[in-house]
Order: C-alpha cells, then sequence, then structure tokens
C-alpha cells in the first residue's frame, strides 16, 4: 500500500511545484510577452498591407518600355540625389527582374553611439524611382514608418539594438519554459479529462472564470508548438549560441559556417569606372532571369563605415520570402563575377538559417504561415492576459475564504 500511496504523491507534487513555476514566471514576463507577442502578430501582414497601399508607386508606368533602356545606376543615383537633397548617401539599390517595377533606392545610417532606436539610425528612407527617367515617384520615411516601429520595439523595445535584444531575448527564453510547463500542466490524467482538454465545452457554462480557465488551457495547447518554433527562431536573433547550435544541428555537425572572404577584389581601381556597376547588374540579371530582384550597395562611406571583405551582391528569388537566394561576389573594380553561391550550393545548415527569418515572421510558405503566425501570436498575446485572470480570480477567491 505505501508504495501505491508514493506512486500518485509524486506526481501530484512534480505538477504542484510546475504550477508555481509557471505562475511565477508569467506573472514575472507576462507584460513583456504581451508586447513582444501583439507586435509580433501587427508585423505579420507588412508586405501585404505595403504592396497595397503602395501600388501606385512600385511599378513605375512608363509606356512602351519595350523600345526603351534603363538609365545607368549613376546616373539614376544623381537624379535621386538632386531631387531628394538628402545630407547622407544613397547606400544602396534594389533591382527588380520585372521591368515594369520602380528601382527602390535606399538611405540607411547606424550611430553606434545611439542609445535607442531613433537616436541609432539618424535615417532610414526610401525612394521609388522610374528606372527610364529617373523621376522620383515618391519616398517614404521608413524609419517613423508604423511597420518599423512595430518590429523595433519586437526587436529591442526601441532601445539599442545591441542590447536590446537581449532585453526581448531573456522574456523569450522564460516563455519557452513557460511554454513546456504549461504543457506538462495541461497534460490530462484520463481519457475524460483529455476529452475536455482538446475543445471548449460550454453549452452549460456560465461562468466566465471557467471560460477564461478552458481559452487559457485549450487556446495554448494548440498553439504551443508553432508557439516554441516562432520563440526559438526568435531566439535566433538574440543569442549567436541559438544561431551556431541551429547550424549545427541542421548542418549534420558542421562547426564552421562557409567562408568566402578570401574571394575579393584583385583589379586595380583604375578599371573602376561609371557603368562597372552596370556591367555588374546585367551580369546578374543575365544569370538570374526568373528571379525576383537583387541589392547592389553604392560603395558610399557610413558612420559606422566597415571592411566589406569582398563586394557581394545579394539576389532575392521569391517575392514573398527571403530563404531562396543567391550571393554573387564581383570584383569592385573590374566588375568581373567571381564567386556564385547558388541554393544548390548551401548545405542544409545555410538553407535553415537561410529560412530562419521567413518561418519567425510566417512566410515560408506564403499567406498560408502567415495566416497560422498571425493567429499563433494573437493567441501568445492572450496567454498572459487569461493567465494572471486565473491567478486574479483564485487569489480574490482565497481572500474571501480567509475572511
Amino acid at each position: 500500500m505505501r508504495k501505491k500511496h508514493h506512486h500518485k504523491k509524486s506526481p501530484g507534487t512534480f505538477k504542484k511545484w510546475t504550477g508555481k513555476l509557471h505562475l511565477w514566471l508569467g506573472l514575472g514576463v507576462g507584460f513583456l510577452v504581451f508586447i513582444i507577442s501583439i507586435t509580433g502578430a501587427l508585423y505579420v501582414f507588412k508586405d501585404e498591407i505595403e504592396n497595397a497601399t503602395r501600388k501606385d508607386v512600385i511599378y513605375h508606368h512608363e509606356k512602351n518600355i519595350e523600345q526603351k533602356q534603363v538609365l545607368p545606376i549613376r546616373v539614376l543615383e544623381k537624379a535621386v540625389v538632386d531631387q531628394v537633397k538628402e545630407k547622407y548617401p544613397v547606400h544602396w539599390v534594389n533591382i527588380p527582374i520585372d521591368k515594369k517595377m520602380s528601382y527602390l533606392f535606399y538611405w540607411y545610417e547606424h550611430n553606434p553611439d545611439g542609445w535607442n532606436y531613433f537616436e541609432e539610425f539618424p535615417i532610414y528612407k526610401v525612394a521609388y524611382v522610374n528606372p527610364y527617367t529617373g523621376e522620383v515617384l515618391r519616398t517614404y520615411d521608413e524609419k517613423n514608418g508604423f511597420f518599423q516601429i512595430v518590429k523595433m520595439i519586437h526587436w529591442s523595445y526601441l532601445l539599442k539594438q545591441s542590447w536590446g535584444t537581449y532585453l526581448v531575448g531573456i522574456p523569450v527564453i522564460i516563455f519557452v519554459i513557460m511554454l513546456v510547463s504549461g504543457i506538462v500542466l495541461w497534460w490530462p490524467k484520463n481519457k475524460a479529462a483529455r476529452k475536455q482538454r482538446f475543445s471548449f465545452r460550454w453549452q452549460n457554462v456560465k461562468n466566465w472564470k471557467r471560460k477564461n480557465y478552458d481559452l487559457h488551457n485549450v487556446l495554448g495547447f494548440y498553439a504551443s508548438i508553432f508557439a516554441l518554433i516562432f520563440s526559438i527562431t526568435g531566439l535566433f536573433y538574440a543569442f549567436f549560441a541559438v544561431q551556431a547550435a541551429i547550424y549545427f544541428i541542421f548542418s549534420g555537425g558542421k562547426t564552421a559556417y562557409p567562408d568566402f572572404s578570401s574571394i575579393t577584389t584583385k583589379a586595380p581601381i583604375e578599371l573602376r569606372t561609371e557603368g562597372t556597376l552596370d556591367k555588374i547588374s546585367n551580369t546578374v540579371k543575365a544569370k538570374y532571369p526568373d528571379s525576383y530582384g537583387f541589392s547592389i550597395d553604392l560603395g558610399h562611406e557610413h558612420m559606422d563605415d566597415h571592411e566589406h571583405p569582398h563586394f557581394e551582391v545579394y539576389v532575392k528569388h521569391l517575392s514573398y520570402s527571403y530563404h531562396k537566394s543567391s550571393s554573387l561576389i564581383f570584383d569592385e573594380n573590374s566588375g568581373e563575377l567571381l564567386h556564385a553561391h547558388d541554393m544548390k550550393d548551401k548545405n542544409f545548415g545555410e538553407k535553415a538559417v537561410g529560412a530562419n527569418y521567413d518561418i519567425h515572421v510566417g512566410s515560408i510558405l506564403g499567406l498560408p504561415t502567415k495566416i497560422i503566425a498571425f493567429i499563433v501570436s494573437l493567441i501568445c498575446a492572450s496567454l498572459p492576459v487569461t493567465g494572471f485572470m486565473i491567478w486574479w480570480g483564485r487569489r480574490k477567491k482565497k481572500k474571501v475564504k480567509n475572511a
């Protein structure tokens, strides 16, 4: 009899302490988890909303483009600078493969001495440009835009990113512990309990406390697996150890990421001309005619200017996602292609690292996974609220009993 009694008591003790851990962690970081989750939900459909609100400038509407040539990149850059009159140099240009689409010229500066988002990034601005005429169709102040603010709250609470990301990452680690402890607490003892844990049974339930309890448990269970995925892919940006672990696991035990820093510009600077970037652009267009677009750095000095080991061009193959991409290394002076690293050349670890962002924001498979990310993010935002209400209701009940 003693053995049987001891067997029943042990799981109860474990769940009791698991419940206390779940409660106190939730009370400690619940508000931060709510902020991280709700901003994540708000950011999910950024591209769809911006594509709708900017549709009149995403396409330049130039007539008879079959008989016309796009202007050289340096000519376009000068036209953009003359029209926008910004004190900072243009940083890079996004060039679409679709000839009907506008070029995007970006200003972006990072101030390492800034202590918050607004000081750390003096400017983040984009100009939509007709590549056939050089006309600036419209500029957008991305720095102060709704989605960028939402993103940076989610990323670092609008604090300096070098340490703000840790302040976001630590609550997310605690949230992962809460998800695991929540599953332990949810796990039913028998078949009868199991039926109730999987669905809402409110036909004869009028008590709001019971409904709130079911919302916390049932929604939390269904969202838990996706929430773990979104949490781990978010921790990827806060902690290098997570990046290294993901690469190590998916690459089959490799610890060194492919390094191409030895492939550098060799040609003399005298070979660099106003047309060098156009030569690079034409090479990319010819090599990837079915891709979405690519980015070219314009080569100016910036506030946090750092040494680039080589001149790299990033090619994005899909409009809705970044996980399918290629990296090309060019000789910055001659414009010759030195190396191409395509999807077929990447090991599974590289692919996993490259897909991390798309998994995190739900864009990995387009709209269906974005809808999942949106719903799960809302559920994650609701868990601290319903959890607090459960605790508050029990607290009031104890006070009444003690009185």
